[in-house]
């Protein structure tokens, strides 16, 4: 619980000054300041829980409307700092394009291609508080990067850092969309800053280019159909329906992101911790599906993939296995699995060996 809010501060402008300075000097892309009204976002939650549209993800509706009502989740709150933090590579990976256009290799989402960044990012917001301790004294917050039922997208529209596109990320007209989000919820009564206004006019490259038609219609995703969610939240089989459309992305997918004309202007970062690992720019599909478990837990130490499991590993695999090419080296990798003592991975490989021994994957 925070502590309780302070009655007296120093100039608040001077200090939300100090704030943002001293997170640029942290990493951070940009820093925003903002209440804790989220009154039209809790309906618009509402309204997509009813549909279903959260599919598996129960943890989404668990916490009741402390998502969306900061004092209920951390009672005293009374203002958000929001943080985000850019995370493509400085030195770039092998282009995302290239890789998605050629079949024999495996797609990760460009965001875990290096460390998992929870931790990074938590500990610079423990850093920032703690300067702002240092300033103010002690003061009570709570430091969440997805660690809590938080609707970061929202607040961090609302404390400026960007608006939320047609594709349902935030984005920022100077800085795109390859960022990610942490927040501060705090006692102190600090000047909220003005929200983004949106900027996507009538585009609609992100809704075009989605491989399932997850986005199904402007500012409303499907995460039932997002080749994201069915990669790493989605714990069973795979919908058949989804399968061929998921192509070679075996760990998130950034086609929205990528096709957005915004994203001409993000940054790189040259944090070392984002930088990508083992070759997951541009892996060949064959050599990932080789790990076993204990090599792809020594590969996947520290990493965001590590949460999916071995198990959802190889099913996302056999499924773009499914997708590439027949040659005997596809076939020789897929056979190899077929005793795999989980029925989840046997069933994507037989699906994937159906597919080459009918010539499916090569049309």
């Amino acid at each position: 619980m925070i502590d309780s809010a302070r009655d007296k501060l120093p100039e608040t402008a001077a200090l939300v000054e100090e704030i943002r300075t001293t997170g640029h000097a942290l990493g951070f892309g940009a820093i925003g300041i903002t209440g804790i009204d989220l009154a039209d976002d809790e309906a618009r939650l509402q309204r997509w829980l009813a549909l279903g549209r959260h599919g598996e993800m129960q943890w989404m509706q668990r916490h009741g409307t402390r998502r969306s009502r900061p004092a209920e989740l951390i009672p005293g709150t009374v203002s958000v700092i929001a943080a985000r933090m850019d995370y493509w590579p400085e030195d770039d990976p092998q282009d995302a394009w290239d890789v998605l256009e050629n079949p024999q290799l495996g797609y990760v989402s460009r965001y875990a291609l290096g460390r998992d960044y929870h931790k990074l990012l938590r500990r610079r917001l423990q850093q920032l508080a703690d300067r702002i301790c240092a300033r103010v004294g002690e003061f009570g917050y709570r430091v969440f990067v997805d660690s809590a039922p938080v609707l970061e997208k929202a607040l961090a529209r609302n404390a400026g850092l960007g608006w939320i596109g047609k594709h349902t990320n935030l984005l920022d007209r100077t800085a795109g969309s390859y960022f990610f989000l942490g927040e501060i919820y705090t006692d102190l009564p600090l000047p909220a800053d003005t929200p983004a206004s949106a900027h996507c006019g009538s585009c609609r490259a992100c809704i075009d280019a989605c491989p399932t038609d997850a986005i199904v219609a402007p500012y409303e995703l499907d995460a039932r159909r997002c080749i994201s969610y069915l990669t790493i939240e989605h714990p069973g089989s795979i919908p058949e329906e989804f399968r061929v459309a998921m192509g070679n992305r075996i760990y998130g997918c950034d086609d929205c992101q990528l096709v957005c004309p915004w994203n001409r202007y993000a940054h790189t970062t040259g944090e070392a911790d984002f930088m990508p690992r083992h070759r997951l720019d541009g892996e060949t599909l064959t050599e990932l599906f080789g790990w076993d478990e204990s090599t792809w837990l020594e590969r996947t130490r520290g990493s965001a993939i590590r949460r999916i499991g071995h198990v959802r590993w190889l099913r996302n695999i056999a499924v773009a296995l499914g997708n590439a090419p027949g040659c005997a080296q596809v076939r020789e990798a897929l056979r190899a699995r077929l005793d795999h003592p989980d029925p989840i991975v046997v069933e994507h490989v037989q699906w994937a060996l159906a597919r080459h021994e009918t010539g499916a994957a090569d049309v």
